[in-house]
């Protein structure tokens, strides 16, 4: 392995370890604030953080374009990104709610694995676009639905609401990515997601003043977490991931982001000494192993 890949994965290593231990600044984060109010903070913080580097990226079309085309090739650019980026923003405005909302009533470790459920259901809306959906998908989606009832449903046959939550926060991760998918070739990803993210803060922000009372000391007590949150799940970790998948396999770099969610339960247990009974853990197994199968490449045996 050569050093830029060798750097790639460490960088997209960082990157899951970053997105994993988010879940713990979210959690912690609800003890002085109400999850719209926590995700307009976050938002908004990520979108500012991100601005610089968006600014950068509008200069160097500016650059490359030549005097002649300047101004039509920046109108297009920028038109382009804040398009996607409010398209974007929307989805990922409803599903950061319903993982604010779930995370703060089930644990760290069980909301990084429900989310990460994503990855297995994007593949199977594939169906809907008349994409042939591999074989290992099919496995990973019986896992995935064999762990998710071991994560979810109890002895007693009851669901929490907040894994319901999270279910549904997986479902509009799986539209997020595909609208990324549509819109991401039109525009540079960095602006798309400046303008994403400080579009999800503001309409957090309606949501927040409608059902809650945002309070200023109560923001500035819950500001660790936040921050962590903006600025480095939202802003830096984002960063990373862009510049780490220039040079290395995109197979590897979604294994390597899936680790998300066990860096979530490890920084649950260490943490914030949060404990899954057996029957959970092999949920997380099942799932853990559904994610990464879903991500494999296809022998080509089985694609003729």
């Amino acid at each position: 392995m050569n050093r830029k890949k060798m750097r790639s994965n460490i960088l997209l290593l960082l990157t899951a370890l970053i997105w994993g231990s988010a879940f713990v600044a979210q959690s912690v984060g609800m003890a002085y604030v109400g999850a719209f109010t926590f995700n307009m903070c976050r938002f908004l913080v990520g979108g500012l953080v991100l601005t610089p580097a968006a600014c950068v990226t509008v200069r160097r079309v500016r650059r490359d374009a030549g005097p002649e085309a300047n101004i039509r090739a920046i109108r297009s650019y920028v038109t382009d990104g804040v398009k996607g980026g409010l398209a974007c923003g929307a989805v990922l405005f409803v599903a950061g709610s319903f993982q604010q909302v779930g995370i703060s009533m089930t644990t760290v470790g069980k909301s990084g694995f429900i989310t990460a459920l994503y990855i297995v259901l994007v593949p199977v809306c594939g169906i809907f676009l008349k994409k042939r959906i591999p074989k290992l998908v099919w496995l990973g989606v019986a896992l995935a639905t064999a762990g998710m009832y071991l994560l979810c449903v109890t002895e007693s046959f009851t669901v929490n609401r907040g894994d319901i939550c999270l279910f549904c926060c997986a479902l509009s991760f799986t539209a997020h990515i595909l609208v990324i998918d549509r819109v991401s070739p039109r525009s540079g990803g960095i602006l798309i997601s400046c303008v994403q993210f400080l579009t999800a803060g503001l309409l957090s922000s309606v949501l927040a003043f409608l059902f809650e009372e945002p309070q200023i000391p109560a923001i500035l007590a819950a500001a660790s977490p936040i921050l962590y949150a903006g600025v480095l799940s939202c802003g830096v970790a984002y960063t990373l991931q862009v510049i780490a998948q220039k040079d290395t396999d995109p197979t590897v770099a979604s294994l390597l982001m899936s680790l998300e969610s066990v860096f979530s339960l490890l920084a649950g247990w260490l943490i914030l000494h949060q404990r899954l009974s057996a029957r959970e853990l092999f949920g997380c197994i099942l799932v853990f192993a559904a994610v990464i199968l879903a991500q494999l490449p296809e022998s080509p045996a089985s694609r003729a």
